[in-house]
């Protein structure tokens, strides 16, 4: 299936509508931009903890380069319980639903909008979320983007070392340290600035602290790496799948590990070079450059969308360009290799990707 380009190129502005939408774990903001159809999938984001939609996404999606895919795809927002600008607290007598309540909120909001399936993008514990649900209702989804992915639980040292930051650090210190690298948190003082205001204005204080306590209380996603001749049934993501770090995030190592865990004929691994804990909003031309290959790799989209998009932006470093870019599953099937992920795990045969300024 392809998605001819359309022949008005002026600036497209969905209609947007915004929504709480009632779950057996309680209600989340849904916030819908253009209008789905039927059989057709729609782009569903979640965000990190210590973040909502505009926070984590805003800097994304109202790129200009994101234009192209807004006039194709329905773009639908959803917010953990009580994450959104100016929530009210929740009530303190109810307990926070959990990692793996919060993925089975999806298929309610899947439901109310009426959509067949989604295309999933999701930061930190979004990401997991979208996993989550995508490893539990396969049928749903078509395609996942996951940002700074942990897919462990979070071990006895962690568990402690957490139970210390609480005590010794406040809350916007502890989510700054989860979002950011040490990098970024020692030299961009501005970065840090704007984000630990958004974090101390814009959301209600306990309601953060209960996603984030859920989110430290996850349990691991239990997936294994299909091995020909051997486990051939093991639990792992049927769908295509792009993993998205960059080398200055704290969560390097864990979205290395799950690209470890995964099944390699249907994973990317994009490293992105000088970058920081939330690729999204420090180097969005190039994430988006990454999402329309993937898109089209699940075959959407036009080529001459994608050439369009090559002229705009930074090409990948690790393909040969001398290549085609005009190749749709460039993205998927390409054979380079981070030696971040072959030093920790061996040689993998996922491909991989070393983003570069």
């Amino acid at each position: 299936m392809v998605l001819e380009e359309m022949e008005c190129d002026s600036v497209f502005e969905p209609h947007i509508t915004e929504e709480h939408v009632e779950s057996y774990y309680g209600k989340v903001h849904c916030i819908m931009m253009g209008t789905p159809k039927t059989n057709h999938p729609v782009i569903l984001t979640f965000h990190d903890v210590g973040l909502n939609y505009k926070s984590c996404f805003e800097t994304l999606f109202k790129h200009e380069d994101m234009r192209e895919i807004i006039r194709h795809f329905p773009i639908c927002h959803v917010e953990a319980p009580g994450q959104q600008e100016g929530a009210k607290t929740l009530h303190t007598g109810n307990t926070y639903p959990t990692m793996d309540q919060l993925s089975e909120v999806i298929p309610a909001v899947i439901k109310h909008f009426g959509l067949s399936r989604v295309i999933g993008v999701g930061v930190g514990a979004g990401a997991y979320i979208l996993a989550k649900f995508a490893l539990n209702h396969p049928d749903m989804v078509d395609g996942l983007v996951l940002i700074n992915i942990n897919p462990s639980a979070e071990g006895l040292i962690d568990s402690v070392t957490s139970k210390f930051t609480e005590w010794t650090h406040t809350l916007p210190d502890t989510l700054i340290s989860h979002l950011f690298g040490k990098v970024e948190i020692l030299n961009n003082h501005d970065l840090i600035a704007t984000y630990r205001h958004l974090i101390t204005t814009t959301m209600d204080e306990y309601n953060v602290s209960e996603f984030l306590h859920s989110y430290n209380h996850r349990h691991p996603l239990e997936v294994e790496r299909p091995i020909p001749g051997g486990n051939i049934n093991a639990r792992t993501l049927k769908c295509s799948t792009l993993l998205v770090v960059g080398d200055n995030s704290p969560a390097v190592e864990a979205v290395v590990d799950c690209n470890s865990k995964l099944d390699p004929t249907k994973t990317t691994l994009l490293k992105m070079a000088d970058c920081g804990g939330l690729p999204q909003a420090d180097q969005p031309a190039k994430v988006i450059e990454a999402i329309k290959y993937f898109i089209q790799g699940l075959g959407y989209l036009s080529s001459a969308s994608m050439t369009r998009l090559g002229s705009r932006t930074t090409s990948f470093s690790s393909i040969d360009g001398s290549r085609s870019r005009a190749h749709t599953n460039e993205l998927q099937r390409g054979r380079t290799y981070s030696h971040s992920a072959e030093d920790k795990h061996g040689p993998s045969h996922t491909s991989t990707m070393e983003h570069t300024s």
